[in-house]
């Protein structure tokens, strides 16, 4: 048996989290039986989401996607510039990590729930690298406090953090490059803001091992199973070197 959250997952509908909230909403079924959390489902058993039967484990798919500027990554189709409309890929994949609409570059879509959901939780600190463009030239001080931690504040989104420490290093004389390993909203745009700086141009370059490389915008390109193994090692490794206090 396995638990049916799991069970939509590796079929490729969602995310464990997600596969919890449809079946905390009643819109799962097993037998005809509407689902409960904690649900487990046997082999020869079926669960229907709505109306939809869901099958087993799909082949995995697992993509490198150069996002353009001005796509939204967004879940809802009704969303003319999603990225799932963008793409309208055959087979139903979503991103592990957003970039928000004005950013352009890396995104990591797939059908692996379990993929996803190791690969967004912030306590893990995976590495993101993004190579950003300012307003007014790099100084040694505005890269030195970018490393030590920004605090950033919005209101109206209630929040009030200092970042985590990080690498950065000026790339050209408005150009940085930062490593993350944390992904607050719009962080590198607000770290920039509060150093009294506007990022123009952001763009990510990478993801763990997963490289940008030359894929040119709105390129798509399936993972090598090489770049696959690596990265399903480091999530691994990562899991066992937890970053403290960092909630999920």
């Amino acid at each position: 048996m396995v638990r049916l959250n799991k069970y939509l997952s590796d079929a490729g509908i969602c995310s464990r989290r997600e596969a919890d909230r449809l079946i905390e909403n009643g819109q799962v079924t097993v037998d005809g039986v509407r689902a409960v959390p904690g649900t487990k489902v046997e082999p020869g058993q079926e669960v229907r989401l709505g109306k939809r039967i869901v099958g087993g484990r799909p082949k995995r798919v697992v993509l490198a996607v150069n996002k353009p500027a001005g796509i939204v990554c967004t879940e809802e189709r009704r969303e003319r510039k999603s990225i799932i409309r963008y793409l309208d890929y055959p087979e139903r994949i979503t991103y592990a990590g957003r970039l928000d609409k004005d950013s352009e570059g890396l995104l990591i879509m797939t059908n692996d729930g379990d993929l996803i959901d190791k690969m967004m939780r912030a306590r893990y600190g995976h590495e993101k690298e993004y190579r950003v463009t300012v307003d007014k030239p790099v100084t040694e001080e505005f890269i030195r406090k970018m490393c030590e931690g920004v605090r950033i504040r919005d209101t109206e989104k209630g929040l009030d953090a200092v970042t985590r420490p990080c690498r950065a290093q000026c790339i050209g004389k408005y150009t940085f490059s930062i490593i993350l390993t944390q992904g607050l909203n719009r962080q590198i745009r607000r770290m920039c803001e509060a150093l009294g700086y506007k990022a123009v141009r952001l763009v990510r370059v990478r993801i763990m091992n997963i490289e940008l490389g030359r894929l040119k915008s709105g390129e798509v390109r399936k993972l090598s199973e090489q770049e696959l193994k690596e990265l399903y090692e480091r999530i691994e490794e990562s899991q066992n070197v937890r970053i403290s206090g960092e909630a999920e």
